[in-house]
């Protein structure tokens, strides 16, 4: 039975279990499904935002609709609806002829188990000195451009590859020591039938012998024996309220949403000013496409290029977060509500996580006149949320801190894809070797971030920053002190610089890449709402902080680029439409490209005081090294939002200090027997081992 806790009070509330339910019903009992019909997805179809608006200021409840995608396996159709749950009625229903919907749950398995009792595939696994029945298989996405010329290329395609285990002992994940590079399995997903085998020869004779075993889990590895344990420990309880999916913590207000693709979104983020008053900040952000092209032009993982959300979808796949491991502290957890292939509702328990934690140093100084010091720690909230898409794991993570700004965090950990070298051999450049015979190709991470801004309304305008140095002039450098500089000589002294401003006016003239050695960021302003103090207008400032934002490796015309096109810059404006929500196209899956976000901003519609929306990417390239090995230690990209002339002074000004709002010295006491020194202990061991 599905759960019945999961109650409706606001329009971007994910679907109840219920509401499911209720949408597979009225469906079903209005259209025509063969018995080999599988439902992808059943989500929320978000109200269009003048309908959102309304509801805020007159209480007017938007319609309640669910967006449906199904594929009839018997009839190889595709089909994208709209159901009224408040009209109980299908608001539109259409055959999509050239969409392939992502991959659904049971279609992993089935691939799996196809592939592995395929005879071309056995014996082609056993000339690689490896057994059958212990292999792995993965099903990648077919892509467009590569697919062997005797396959039907509209057919529902997937591309499974394989890794082997070294003996029955072996879990899971432990076959990825041993990739059965080589092999290619072209498989049908609406018949599930191998349609060919493909085999680009054997680079090692016997993967099994001669390649090493890696272990990861803890069953396997002797661990270190001088970690203490680290608690985190809030008595009075946290300091954020919680109400449905609405969050309040200190100034901040939000609220949560989950769907099939996108995972975790996050709604109405705004901060409340002295007046009470929330003032708006962001409508609607999220990760709205992930992609991982591979780099290297070896013919067995050139055309690896998959689009986690449009392929195989982040929210499906999300986990069920665990307290002390992958959150720790004081937690409150938001269930995920996605549907299962049959149309019925299923939760994903803790799907993401809600918490706080320290952060270091907020402010300080240091009087020294006085001789005395204002401290104030950092303290961050922390929403947060874990899927896994075959071998790599990603941690998306939204800080928010005290002083007003905002960090959206990616952390990339798993298992790499790897390959095989001839015995003896080694590479360097397009792969990297991680062990002996043993290589991970080198490929690039591309996470789309789309923030709908509001910043103290809906018209805003991107102006592009830049640290510009200025000429010294005609006659060079003047050694005259206090000259006033004039219009010949701007720079008398050689030091002037300034950050100059570009204010964008269109789609096709905004964005750019991110720019090191200018520091480039961009500024996301009100230009009608101004600060009291400084009569600049009110915004917030966006730019990369953790890891290098590369560029995007794949050359103009190619098959990545034509695909992944969003990619080409690392920060878009658009001009905000209801339905562009997916920079890859709704269905990227098997698609050739030219959808999505290149093909929007040809629209070149105005950017300048509208209401607009900024993309942006980051671009991770991975290089890999025995360290990344066998699991990849988290690698950190993240982009943060900082105010700018948007507060009067610094926001976290009036933070209390720690002595405020504890006992420090009691606390040290009672909670920290480091804090006693073990000479102290052995005289009063009484008081010690009460402590």
């Amino acid at each position: 039975m599905a759960s019945t806790t999961y109650p409706v009070d606001h329009p971007l509330d994910p679907l109840a279990p219920s509401e499911i339910e209720a949408v597979r019903e009225i469906l079903e009992g209005r259209t025509e499904f063969s018995e080999r019909t599988r439902y992808v997805e059943i989500a929320l179809d978000e109200p269009p935002k003048a309908e959102l608006r309304r509801y805020e200021t007159d209480g007017d409840d938007p319609d309640r609709r669910a967006r449906v995608v199904v594929r009839d396996k018997e009839n190889r159709a595709t089909y994208e609806g709209i159901v009224s749950l408040t009209d109980d009625a299908v608001v539109s229903w259409q055959y999509l002829p050239d969409a392939q919907p992502r991959m659904i749950g049971e279609e992993f398995d089935q691939v799996e188990a196809v592939v592995k009792n395929h005879d071309e595939f056995r014996a082609a696994v056993e000339k690689r000195g490896a057994d059958p029945d212990l292999t792995i298989v993965s099903g990648w996405s077919a892509g467009a451009d590569f697919v062997p010329d005797g396959i039907d290329s509209s057919r529902r395609l997937v591309h499974g590859i394989a890794w082997a285990k070294a003996d029955e002992s072996e879990r899971g994940a432990n076959g990825y020591n041993r990739p059965l590079s080589g092999i290619h399995v072209w498989v049908d997903m609406d018949d599930m039938v191998v349609l060919e085998v493909v085999d680009t020869g054997v680079t090692n004779p016997n993967v099994v012998d001669n390649m090493d075993t890696y272990h990861y889990r803890a069953e396997n590895r002797e661990l270190r024996d001088d970690l203490k344990p680290y608690n985190v420990v809030q008595p009075e309880g946290p300091s954020w309220e919680v109400d449905g999916r609405e969050i309040r913590w200190q100034k901040w207000r939000m609220r949560v949403g989950f769907n099939h693709r996108e995972g975790l979104v996050l709604h109405d983020i705004g901060y409340e000013d002295e007046d009470g008053t929330i003032r708006s900040i962001i409508d609607r952000a999220s990760f709205p496409e992930v992609a991982t092209p591979y780099t290297d032009p070896d013919p067995d993982h050139y055309w690896r290029m998959p689009f986690d959300v449009g392929e195989f979808g982040l929210g499906r796949l999300a986990n069920s977060l665990t307290e002390g491991c992958d959150c720790l502290g004081y937690m409150h957890y938001f269930d995920g509500i996605v549907n299962d292939p049959d149309g019925e509702p299923a939760v994903i328990e803790n799907a993401i996580c809600l918490h706080e934690e320290d952060h270091g140093l907020l402010w300080k100084h240091h009087d020294w006149r006085e001789g005395d010091d204002e401290v104030r720690r950092n303290r961050r909230l922390v929403v947060s949320f874990i899927p896994t898409i075959g071998n790599y794991d990603f941690g998306f993570y939204w800080y928010f801190y005290q002083d007003g700004s905002v960090e959206a965090e990616v952390r990339l950990t798993g298992c790499n894809a790897t390959g095989v070298m001839p015995p003896g051999e080694t590479e360097s450049g397009f792969a990297e070797m991680i062990g002996p015979d043993h290589k991970s190709m080198l490929h690039q991470h591309v996470f789309t971030c789309r923030l709908d801004f509001a910043v103290d309304g809906n018209e805003n305008s991107v102006r592009q920053v830049d640290l510009e140095t200025v000429p010294y002039g005609p006659e060079g450098y003047d050694a005259d002190p206090h000259q006033e500089p004039d219009r010949q000589r701007p720079n008398r002294y050689g030091n002037a610089a300034y950050a100059n401003r570009q204010t964008y006016e269109t789609e096709s003239a905004a964005g750019a890449n991110t720019n090191s050695q200018t520091g480039r960021y961009w500024e996301i302003v009100n230009e009608n709402v101004r600060n009291a103090k400084t009569d600049q207008p009110v915004g917030y400032r966006l730019r990369q902080k953790s890891g290098d934002n590369t560029v995007f490796a794949p050359q103009p015309g190619s098959s990545a680029a034509k695909r992944l096109g969003l990619a080409e810059k690392h920060l878009w404006v658009t001009q905000h439409d209801d339905d562009e929500i997916l920079p890859a196209g709704d269905y990227p899956n098997q698609n050739p490209g030219g959808e999505g976000l290149p093909a929007w901003v040809e629209q070149d519609r105005d950017v300048r005081n509208e209401d607009v929306v900024v993309w942006y990417n980051m671009i991770g390239t991975h290089v890999c090294a025995p360290e990344d090995w066998p699991i990849l230690p988290a690698k950190m990209l993240s982009f943060k939002l900082e105010p700018v002339h948007f507060f009067e002074e610094n926001p976290a000004i009036d933070v209390p200090p720690e002595h405020a709002i504890k006992d420090v010295e009691k606390w040290k006491t009672e909670n920290q027997r480091s804090m006693l020194h073990e000479d102290d202990c052995s005289s009063h061991d009484d008081d010690c081992s009460s402590h």
